[in-house]
């Protein structure tokens, strides 16, 4: 893997060694949930009717159900006051066993806790040359104030795929509340690839499916942040934004979108669009999921 990217190291940067596996239930057909900080384990024997921590996999005890879901509420933020789950959002995100059933709703930020899969959707937004290619890219810069990465550079349009949204459905959202763009500016929004990234964050393991969009702007248009959580936006030669994702001033997931989209385009070497390709997800598989995460 080129070393000139690194989203692409961190996409993968997780040691499986720091982390026990999650099961729903118990024996050999019990579906895994994610995992569990070892560091952390032994916090969850407070709780001992929702879990059962052996020496190789921590045991979710409840069925699922809204009985389960309010339990994991109060020891989320039990776990939240002690200072093992972070960067709180009162967002709630389907936490899935390996086969995609729904198990809970759980706050986003357990999320992570509980290296539960969970799925992000991005947007470019470029500007076409007088050759019709890409010569633009719209980059957004966090606001210092976000619980997550503050002050990095995005893309246009990027967030979380909250319980009850598909990605795109979440983009359409994020497009007034990041970029100030209506419904309607976004008919010729066009799907990229899905990204799987795998990899250790101080909020603990983000595994995550990474859907990523891409939008032609008209020239003169410029966004505008509603939300506060975008502190500007800049516009830049492709050439540049590449630069600063070689640079690390993007986030993880802003960096995959953006190579994505070169890739796409023919702007990448073939050793990172190989690199890149290793971390797409089968389309029947992305297309598979989404039902259940528009499913309440």
């Amino acid at each position: 893997m080129s070393p000139v990217w690194p989203c692409l190291r961190r996409a993968r940067d997780h040691d499986p060694a720091t982390r026990c596996p999650v099961r729903l239930g118990h024996g050999p057909a019990a579906p895994r949930l994610g995992s569990v900080a070892w560091a952390d384990c032994n916090a969850l024997t407070a709780w001992p009717a929702l879990f059962r921590c052996a020496p190789d996999a921590v045991h979710l005890l409840a069925p699922p159900g809204a009985a389960l879901d309010t339990a994991l509420d109060a020891v989320h933020r039990a776990l939240q006051a002690q200072g093992r789950i972070r960067a709180w959002r009162d967002e709630p995100y389907p936490w899935l066993d390996e086969n995609g059933q729904r198990c809970a709703v759980i706050e986003r930020a357990a999320s992570r806790f509980w290296g539960a899969l969970t799925f992000g959707a991005h947007c470019n937004g470029w500007l076409a040359g007088p050759d019709g290619r890409p010569s633009h890219l719209w980059i957004a810069q966090r606001s210092p104030h976000k619980p997550t990465d503050p002050g990095l550079l995005d893309n246009l349009i990027g967030g979380g795929v909250p319980l009850g949204q598909t990605p795109r459905q979440a983009l359409l959202r994020e497009a007034w509340e990041e970029a100030g763009l209506q419904p309607s500016e976004l008919a010729d929004l066009r799907a990229g690839q899905v990204l799987a990234l795998h990899c250790d964050i101080p909020e603990g393991l983000q595994r995550e499916w990474l859907f990523v969009f891409d939008l032609p702007l008209p020239p003169g248009r410029v966004p505008q942040n509603q939300d506060g959580e975008v502190a500007g936006f800049r516009c830049l030669p492709v050439d540049q934004a590449l630069a600063e994702v070689r640079a690390g001033a993007l986030t993880t997931d802003a960096g995959l979108a953006t190579l994505d989209f070169a890739a796409r385009h023919g702007l990448l070497d073939l050793a990172t669009v190989q690199a890149l390709a290793a971390l797409q997800v089968a389309g029947d598989a992305a297309a598979r999921i989404e039902p259940t995460l528009q499913n309440h």
